[in-house]
């Protein structure tokens, strides 16, 4: 018996049960058939209408989908769980206000968890907060056995910074349903937020054992494990990472392929991947900006959430002081925190105009950036923390472009342009980005002269460091640390009998880790010192007292090797062949020190323990680094600003003539003509 067939021999409820089984077992093109055969026999027959819907959408038909929902209650007005359902699919398809209208009718009609749920991700999607988390929370005393609300609620308070609340309740939800993966994968971002990232790696592992497909879930689990250094495992979660790229067969998170000896063509893979599965603002429509009136100055818009007390403030502040208020408009468009610190206030002045759009749905930021009339959208975040490139991925500019925040591609084909140099994207890397790549002549690393100098230089006796030995530094982030780097540093430490390393205590499971893995090789865990968050002018005063610099590889040090060198402190690289693993080495040619650059793990191993050998050369590089602090291109920000700004002025050039963008070199300026 075909499904077709089936209602002529069966009752109503029969069919109907048919259809539904159907359905739920994802057999869409069967729900369909048996649906359409009722509604033959019984025309507008309510439930079947809405089932049909239901699998329409399931199987791709949006248009049809909504037809038949809309459908639906025309023929039962009062049919609530249709209307949500309707509400859902507006909501997915980019029309937040309209689901928003059709879910509150729904509850009027009657008010149920699942409802309020609807309702609250449809307030959420639209910045309403407050409101999101009223329905939530409602959902929670309609539905007090079910999940989905406590998950929900824990998701908007771990965005709303109640991180110990959202724990607690994607606990709830995961105890209320211990096989639901999206409770223990919430559970892994909550309990990661608030650095209990060996918990996060166990939940994160939880979720992908549930839901294998769920690829990501692994690459958020090995990513943990990097952050506290617990290498068990790794390698064989290096090479499963690498498998799910090469196959196609899942999404790999691409801030997590950076720091694992990946190609550059598999970092583009995995990034397109994420962006065309996980970033795509849901289906939503895209976006046409008005076309811009002429004017005589360009509107640059900067999208980041980083405007605080953050690495990437601390290098681009005086770069939004430093732009032509005659041939430009400078924007901020923050959607992270306001901590009120001093950077947060210089920030806010340095910009024409500071928007805080936090609590913006998207609808609202592209309604913001359309009034402003914003010509170039440039994105600071990237993959990192608090990114939002679901919002550029709606084209909310007619130029959007990516720098700064994330070394490599994003995979997004609505981001125009990635701003680069000649070592992070030389030309001949163009195939390895979705982005078109400008090519600034020196470095591409903006850099703030305004760094303090003046903080109190501590004696190595403060820092628990050795006075008559040689002290490693390596303050880059932990999960930038590899085993193999590793085992290179504690070989040197071998060869230099009292030397110690210097590491930043990020977070006591990674020192922890890494003494352990310190005696594994033989060295006294004692000879790795931590050095503990400090101000900005502590921290940068304490690179004066280190002899050398020890870069991570393949994820090599961004901020982190440009306060070193600032300060004056030389720093041996790695340079391969991605973006990550070549800033180093750009801030090295770009600071009139690429002797500093190796180009293989052995080279590299040899050049430390030359250097470390020899104070003397340790001296000349010093001095060197401090006598041109002012005059190297690295820190000559008003020269970088005018190469920026031609960049962008080429950027617009291009979109005004209709052309589709192109990459380019910006031309240097001559020495010492920056105004």
């Amino acid at each position: 018996m075909t499904a077709n067939a089936a209602p002529a021999a069966m009752t109503l409820n029969e069919a109907f049960g048919l259809a539904f089984s159907h359905y739920r077992a994802g057999r869409m093109t069967d729900a369909v058939a048996v649906c359409r055969a009722i509604l033959a026999a019984i025309p507008d027959q309510p439930d079947t209408l809405h089932l049909l819907g239901l699998a329409l959408l399931a199987a791709g038909d949006v248009e049809a989908a909504a037809d038949r929902l809309e459908r639906t209650l025309a023929v039962r007005p009062d049919f609530a769980e249709a209307m949500g359902n309707l509400g859902i699919l507006r909501q997915d398809h980019g029309r937040p206000a309209a689901a928003l209208v059709l879910h509150g009718r729904a509850l009027a009609l009657r008010d149920w968890s699942g409802g309020r749920i609807n309702r609250g991700n449809a307030r959420q999607a639209l910045g309403d907060r407050d409101g999101a988390e009223a329905d939530y929370t409602r959902a929670m005393a309609l539905g007090p056995d079910e999940p989905m609300p406590a998950n929900s609620l824990g998701t908007l308070l771990r965005e709303k910074g109640q991180v110990g609340r959202a724990i607690a309740l994607h606990r709830r939800a995961a105890a209320l349903a211990p096989g639901m993966p999206d409770a223990w994968r919430d559970l892994g971002h909550a309990l990661r937020e608030c650095g209990r990232l060996g918990e996060a790696a166990t939940a994160y592992g939880r979720s992908y054992r549930l839901d294998p497909a769920r690829t990501e879930m692994m690459s958020y689990r090995l990513f943990s494990l990097q952050a506290v250094c617990d290498w068990t495992g790794y390698d064989a979660l290096c090479r499963e990472t690498a498998a799910i790229i090469d196959s196609d067969r899942g999404v790999a998170l691409p801030l997590g392929t950076l720091s694992i000896e990946l190609t550059a063509e598999q970092q583009l893979r995995s990034a397109r991947l994420f962006s065309e599965r996980l970033v795509r603002a849901a289906h939503a429509p895209p976006y046409h900006p008005p076309p811009a009136g002429p004017r005589g100055r360009l509107r640059i818009g900067y999208f980041s959430a980083d405007f605080h007390e953050h690495a990437t403030a601390y290098l681009a502040a005086e770069l939004f002081e430093l732009h032509d208020r005659g041939g430009f408009e400078i924007l901020a468009f923050s959607f992270g925190p306001d901590d009120g610190s001093p950077m947060r206030r210089r920030l806010v002045q340095a910009f024409d105009r500071f928007h805080d759009i936090r609590n913006a749905g998207v609808d609202r930021v592209a309604a913001l950036v359309a009034a402003e009339g914003v010509d170039i959208l440039v994105d600071l975040k990237g993959y990192t923390k608090q990114s939002r490139l679901d919002l550029l991925s709606r084209r909310l500019a007619p130029v959007q472009a990516t720098y700064l925040g994330y070394p490599g591609t994003t995979g997004c084909e609505v981001l125009d342009y990635v701003i680069g140099d000649r070592f992070v994207t030389p030309p001949e890397h163009q195939a390895h980005f979705t982005e078109r790549l400008v090519v600034m002549p020196d470095s591409y690393q903006i850099n703030d002269r305004r760094r303090p100098l003046d903080g109190r230089v501590p004696t190595r006796a403060d820092c628990g460091l050795p006075e008559d030995a040689v002290v490693f530094c390596a303050f880059n982030t932990t999960y930038k640390i590899t085993p193999a780097m590793f085992g290179i540093w504690m070989r040197l430490l071998a060869r230099l009998p009292g030397s110690v390393l210097w590491l930043f205590e990020a977070n006591p499971e990674a020192a922890g880790n890494l003494r352990r893995e310190a005696a594994a090789r033989g060295i006294d865990p004692a000879r790795l010192v931590f050095a503990p968050k400090r101000p900005l002018p502590d921290h940068l005063a304490r690179y004066r007292i280190a002899d050398l610099g020890l870069d991570s590889f393949p994820y090599t040090g961004h901020t982190t090797t440009s306060d070193a060198l600032w300060v004056g402190m030389p720093v041996v690289t790695l340079m391969g062949g991605t973006f990550a693993s070549r800033v180093a080495a750009g801030l090295l040619s770009a600071a009139g020190v690429p002797e500093l650059i190796t180009t293989s793990p052995a080279a590299y191993e040899a050049l430390a323990l030359r250097l470390a050998l020899d104070p003397a050369a340790r001296g000349t590089l010093r001095r060197r680094l401090e006598e041109t602090r002012l005059t190297v291109p690295l820190f000559d920000s008003r020269r970088f600003t005018r190469h920026l700004e031609s960049a962008y002025r080429t950027m617009w050039a291009i979109h005004a003539s209709g052309a589709p963008p192109r990459g380019f070199l910006v031309p240097p300026l001559p020495p010492g003509t920056a105004p």
